[in-house]
């Protein structure tokens, strides 16, 4: 069996896209992205657990994102799961999780969609 390094999202943004240019034409997004479920306990409370995600989104997607998007915009992604180990400012090595977006569609009623990248 092949295993594949795949995640499909759907939530709301939790902030605007935070948009980064690089010298050699690069560009880079991010935003996080809430998606939540609800779920009643053995004793039949009704429960809504909400999930945070970094995205990281490259290109002229990120372009695309970052101008059509804003901070509650419903949007479905799809990508890859990256881990990063880093320093912080305080020389203590920290570990992060992002989803690296390749693929989105556009989810609010309020907008006709553009189209799915």
């Amino acid at each position: 069996m092949t295993v594949s390094n795949s995640v499909t999202l759907i939530g709301n943004l939790g902030n605007d896209f935070e948009v980064k240019n690089f010298g050699n034409g690069r560009t880079l997004a991010k935003s996080s992205l809430a998606t939540s479920e609800r779920f009643k306990t053995k004793d039949g409370e009704s429960v809504q657990r909400t999930e945070w995600h970094a995205l990281e989104v490259w290109g002229k997607k990120a372009e695309i994102l970052a101008k059509y998007t804003q901070k509650g915009s419903k949007i479905a992604v799809h990508g890859k799961i990256a881990y990063n180990v880093y320093e912080d400012d305080q020389g203590i090595r920290r570990k992060s999780t992002n989803i690296v977006v390749d693929e989105f569609k556009f989810l609010d009623k309020k907008q006709e969609p553009v189209a799915a990248f």
